[in-house]
């Protein structure tokens, strides 16, 4: 260990990461401490590594913090998680640590609840940060002239409180920005209806999570990537030109949802848990000719005639490897029709599953095996917590045969189950 040369020993240390293991392993000899002074270049202070936090109290946590970020030179990622501290910690303390490793900092995750206000984007603007995560924090009054984020890349704000236009113009102050991620947004509302338009032309990546909005509107000119999850609007719509390709929604409710020419080069659409009350969303997505990867799981239309049929995906999509499908029944009747005749000549990954099992589905298990000549993997994917009458156990056990009679046949099919 002696022999190793101390930019290695703070690589070391960096990947430590952990403010309370980086202090014990420097503490080894003086050579390991040196590397800590001038070398370390990651350092994350977090009441889950290490539950001192809590019990020195927030004066003496804040000042052994304090002492452990100070002697250190050229931080380039600091990561702050002290929300769950009982008492709350000096902002000027919290400045002070800000003020210190600004001028480095690449990388900063901030979460710590403080007695007084700390303005991120005033101490940090106009620095040097990529990658900036913000939890439980306000944020107001956005000035783009004077917060600037020439090289900030990914953004993300998780349970901050921000209006909208604040929103759109701290997304307008970081002319690099690639990843955007919004989690529980709390959007403070100057009108009844919240609009919240948000427009990026370096945008890729693209992720809101958990919450309710009137209106959004995303103008993304090279986005690749798109996820929705848990979120309740009446619109949302993406301007773009035709860059997406991924595109992933996870439990979610929308009036209208549009994406516009964006759907021409998309690769994977992933749908779960979807009640969408306007119709075409299927006609929308069927230009994407080039789409490899394709769920449809648990949609819910109120228009009967959004009905899919099987042979729609065949001919709309023709280069699917991977096909995930559940089955609905409404009325004796699948939610994906089986009429006509047609081939997965591509498909190698088959999923399909149930919420509620019944007599159709070892009958379109076998239908789906055929139409997929070149298949590899069945993935069966079923609900059976709430088999509890003798009917039900029976149609599991019945559908349990038919399925072993279906491995038999398709000996060189891998057959998965996974049960919830």
């Amino acid at each position: 260990m002696e022999s190793l040369p101390i930019e290695v020993i703070g690589s070391i240390l960096s990947r430590l990461a952990a403010a309370r293991d980086v202090v014990v392993a420097s503490a080894t000899c003086r050579k390991w401490l040196e590397a800590r002074r001038k070398h370390l270049r990651s350092l994350s202070f977090s009441v889950g590594d290490w539950s001192g936090y809590r019990d020195y109290g927030s004066s003496q946590a804040g000042i052994w913090i304090t002492q452990t970020i100070f002697q250190t030179a050229g931080l380039e990622s600091l990561s702050l998680q002290l929300d769950d501290v009982d008492e709350e910690l000096s902002a000027s303390a919290v400045v002070a640590w800000l003020l210190y490793t600004r001028e480095t900092l690449r990388s900063l995750r901030y979460n710590v609840r403080t007695i007084g206000d700390v303005n991120i984007l005033e101490i940090c603007g106009r620095q040097k940060l990529e990658n900036l995560v913000l939890s439980h924090n306000s944020i107001s009054g956005v000035e783009p002239n004077y917060y600037r984020f020439a090289g900030l890349k990914s953004l993300s704000l998780s349970h901050v409180s921000i209006s909208a236009l604040d929103l759109s113009l701290l997304v307008s102050t970081c002319p690099k920005l690639e990843k955007l991620d919004l989690i529980s947004p709390v959007i403070a509302m100057s009108d009844a209806q919240v609009t919240v338009e948000v427009s990026s032309a370096t945008l890729r990546h693209f992720y809101i999570e958990a919450t309710s909005l009137d209106k959004f509107v995303l103008e993304a000119d090279s986005i690749e990537s798109l996820h929705l999850k848990s979120c309740s609007l009446e619109l949302f719509e993406l301007i773009g030109k035709g860059t997406l390709k991924h595109f992933k929604i996870d439990d979610v409710s929308v009036l209208h949802l549009d994406i516009g020419d964006a759907v021409d080069n998309l690769d994977t659409v992933d749908v779960r848990d979807f009640t969408i009350t306007s119709p075409k969303f299927f006609q929308m997505i069927s230009k994407s000719a080039k789409l490899r990867r394709l769920r449809l799981w648990d949609l819910m239309f109120d228009d009967e005639d959004e009905i899919v049929e099987i042979e729609t995906i065949a001919l709309c999509f023709p280069q699917l490897s991977h096909l995930s499908l559940s089955c609905d029944l409404r009325d004796e009747v699948l939610l994906y029709g089986l009429h006509g005749c047609f081939h997965f000549e591509n498909v190698v990954v088959l999923e399909l599953g149930w919420t509620f099992l019944n007599d159709l589905f070892s009958d379109w298990v076998k239908l789906m095996l055929k139409c997929c000549p070149n298949l590899k993997k069945l993935i069966i994917n079923g609900v059976v917590s709430d088999l509890k009458t003798h009917e039900e156990r029976q149609l599991l056990a019945n559908f349990t045969l038919a399925i072993v009679c279906v491995m038999r046949e398709y000996v060189n099919i891998e057959v998965v189950f996974v049960y919830k």
